[in-house]
């Protein structure tokens, strides 16, 4: 850039007479700025011609770089002297008098100083200075504060070195006394109202909170924007709406705005037709695809999703690039439009690689395995979403993030998948508290992703004053090619359920698990587990003599089962779903020849759904039954016992249900029933831009009945709170409070309670 703006400057002077050549450049007056970068800017050096008359374009030139106050040039007998008179550094900046968070903050005023770069140290720029002047009184008037005063002092040292102080007197922020639209028809005052966050106050209660009488430029805009749309999305395709109808009262120091609406024509559809490379899609077809019939109203909105499907449509057909566009025309003399819609795709697209990249521990393939898209496969978009679903479901990964690169001049496209690994497991020795346990000293691994294989490891020992436990298990999920999963493992685990809250004994377990499954669709799996162990049951005197005597005085025995579940998991992320659902049904049985005669059946589901910009409603429900068969009872220690963070927060673990006659242990029950609607959120609101970590709002409500036909009312309980969830380097940890609100005499309440291993 620089020979080329010598060479135009030194193609002006080739036709001049009286040019010297200019035999030295001298340049005074410089401080902080280098003689270099002077004359980096300088459009001539040693040896150029030059007449005096251009000197002014050399001042002009320098003047430019902002880095000087005056210069001042003079050409005498070949020489160039430049006297400059450099701006001052910036020593110090600061922004007085504003209420934080009122208009500025700190961070704003952070953020301005190094947009204007005005940051100490920085050369201080003058006409920077007056735009963020001119911008910040802007800023105040947009925000109804009419009377806001900005003052500006100024100081330079002998070193020039400045020091500048910005003091703002905001004044008070003039309030929406009236607010009202004019013009309209279609649509009445009340629904295009709605649609602003700011206007006539509300109940003075509710107004402290909302603070809609507080006027906004920007939040007045995006009402204008929203009335826009809602006109635009009935077939105004005309609509005008007009919001410089705004009245400053001083006296009062407030504001009254008129919004008045043009609104024109409503606009039908006439046809709705299809032209350009179809590439063998049926027009009829298309046309099902846009949701707006013909002869009604023309809505911008559904015409906009109907061409976002059409345009998945040729994705997943391998045309990535496809250049959909809606042609309207008006039928001369009505209010009728025909809309042709013209395909244009490029070239079919096929996958060229597919790069991942993030993952330290967690091998490729475990990656691939999820993908239902390969190398050399033609391009689906839809697949590479569900591939990227997929890989968020293992859990082993907090944050997944894909990206296209294409080709240039080729048919062809990269996938690039970056991945952030998360905590899959620990291996962990010393103490450690769970609220469902008490203390306990362990050592063992806990890994859902051993190695980076993909397969869950389980191994330890555990010994606290209510369970004593030494275990291991192991789960390849991808055991063949076929994607079957299998699984093994032994225990031996003795239970103090006097400990955990429950009836007097201890139930001593040792035995081994096998387990196989088989994915029956792209969400779905059945997996069968058998199991057999022996059971050493020791009662305390009351079970014993008094509350379950029959099964109290058979202690050694032999339990043989077999399992059937169907798992269906379509949720679009492990820790943190926002779509999706997952369905569970397990039955279990004893099997012939055990001593324990049983079939225990449970069903479970979550869903999620999406809703405004970060919100998500989450619907959960779980039942599960025990009965017995052959004659024989229900073994009491296989009861359902509920309460805490599992079933109804906000009541202590295990306390709910039928109590043993006199006494305040639970005996369980063979049937319970639970659900519980949430929605959760980000932290926005509160300035904590965290994407692993929620709040939500929940309502627990269920109960559990002692004999599968006696659930009654009385056995409701239903609380509301608060959960607090953080995916962190250690694992996702949840925070709950609850209170309980439908509840009885005699309940034992936990309001807060802490879990590891908790999601949304």
């Amino acid at each position: 850039m620089k020979v080329f703006i010598r060479f135009f400057f030194l193609l002006l002077l080739s036709g001049l007479v009286n040019a010297e050549i200019i035999k030295n450049i001298s340049i005074k007056g410089l401080d902080n700025i280098s003689r270099g970068t002077v004359l980096e800017y300088l459009p001539v050096e040693v040896g150029d011609e030059l007449i005096s008359d251009q000197v002014m374009s050399l001042k002009e030139a320098i003047l430019k770089t902002d880095f000087f106050n005056d210069v001042e040039i003079e050409f005498y007998e070949g020489a160039l002297t430049i006297k400059v008179v450099e701006n001052p550094i910036i020593k110090f900046f600061e922004v007085l008098g504003f209420k934080e968070d009122l208009i500025l903050s700190e961070e704003i005023i952070g953020n301005i100083k190094k947009n204007y770069g005005l940051e100490n140290g920085k050369i201080f720029i003058n006409k920077n200075f007056d735009s963020l002047v001119k911008d910040l009184t802007n800023l105040y008037q947009s925000n109804a504060f009419f009377g806001a005063k900005i003052s500006i002092k100024k100081s330079v040292d002998t070193n020039n070195r400045i020091g500048v102080e910005i003091n703002i007197d905001e004044g008070e922020q003039a309030l929406i006394k009236k607010m009202s639209i004019s013009g309209n028809t279609f649509f009445s005052d009340e629904e295009l109202l709605d649609l602003f966050n700011i206007g006539e106050p509300d109940f003075f209660v509710i107004n402290f909170f909302t603070e809609k009488d507080r006027f906004s430029k920007i939040e007045l805009q995006s009402g204008i924007d929203l009335a826009t749309s809602k006109y635009l999305n009935a077939g105004f395709l005309d609509i005008q709406i007009d919001s410089k109808n705004i009245s400053f009262a001083k006296e009062s120091n407030s504001i009254n705005i008129n919004i008045n609406i043009s609104e024109g024509k409503q606009y039908l559809v006439d046809s709705i037709s299809f032209t350009g490379e179809l590439m063998g899609s049926d027009p009829g077809e298309l046309r099902k695809i846009i949701d707006v019939d013909d002869n009604t109203p023309f809505g911008r909105k559904s015409i906009i999703n109907g061409i976002d499907k059409i345009t998945q449509l040729f994705e997943n057909k391998g045309f990535a690039f496809t250049n959909i566009s809606p042609i309207i025309n008006v039928i001369p003399d009505s209010n009728k439009l025909k809309i042709d819609i013209e395909i244009s795709p490029d070239s079919e697209i096929y996958i060229g690689r597919i790069v991942i990249s993030g993952n330290n521990t967690t091998q490729d393939d475990v990656i691939r395995r999820e993908m239902s898209i390969y190398e050399g496969q033609i391009y689906s978009r839809e697949q590479i979403l569900e591939s990227i679903k997929n890989i968020k479901r293992l859990g082993f990964f907090s944050k997944v993030d894909y990206e296209i690169k294409k080709y240039q001049n080729e048919s062809k496209v990269d996938i690039l998948i970056d991945v952030i690994e998360t905590k899959t497991g620990e291996v962990s020795i010393g103490l450690s508290h769970s609220n469902a346990t008490g203390a306990s000293l362990s050592a063992g691994i806990s890994q859902k992703n051993i190695l980076g294989t993909g397969n869950t490891l389980n191994a330890s020992i555990s010994n606290s004053s209510a369970v004593k436990n030494a275990s291991f298990y192991f789960l390849d999920p991808y055991f063949n090619n076929f994607g079957h999963a299998v699984s093994y493992g032994f225990f031996d685990r003795t239970t103090d359920a006097a400990e955990l809250d429950a009836s007097s004994y201890i139930l001593d377990e040792t035995g081994l698990k096998f387990g196989y499954g088989i994915p029956t669709s792209t969400y779905g799996k059945i997996f069968s587990e058998l199991k057999v162990s022996s059971v050493d049951l020791s009662c305390g005197e009351s079970l014993k003599n008094i509350y379950e005597v029959s099964q109290c005085n058979n202690n050694d025995s032999l339990e043989s089962s077999l399992s059937l579940s169907y798992e269906e998991n379509s949720l679009n992320d492990f820790f943190f779903p926002s779509s999706g659902s997952k369905n569970i049904f397990k039955t279990t049985a004893g099997l012939p020849g055990s001593d324990f005669k049983f079939l225990q059946s449970e069903i479970s589901h979550k869903s999620y759904y999406p809703f405004l910009k970060d919100k998500t409603f989450k619907f959960s429900s779980r039942g599960k039954v025990i009965t017995p068969y052959g004659g024989d009872e229900v073994p009491f220690f296989k009861r359902f016992l509920e309460g805490g963070n599992s079933s109804v927060r906000g009541f202590d673990f295990n306390s709910l249900g039928a109590k043993y006659s006199g006494t305040d242990k639970p005996k369980g029950g063979e049937f319970s029933l639970f659900s519980s609607v949430a929605v959760a959120s980000s932290l926005k609101f509160v300035g904590i831009d965290n994407p692993n970590m929620k709040i939500s709002g929940f309502i627990d409500t269920g109960g559990i009945s002692e004999k599968t036909n006696d659930f009654s009312f009385s056995d409701i309980r239903s609380s509301t709170g608060v959960q607090f969830s953080w995916l962190t380097p250690i694992g996702p940890i949840g925070l709950h409070f609850a209170t309980p609100i439908i509840k009885k005499s005699g309940d034992s309440i936990t309001k807060f309670s802490f879990d590891l291993g908790t999601t949304f």
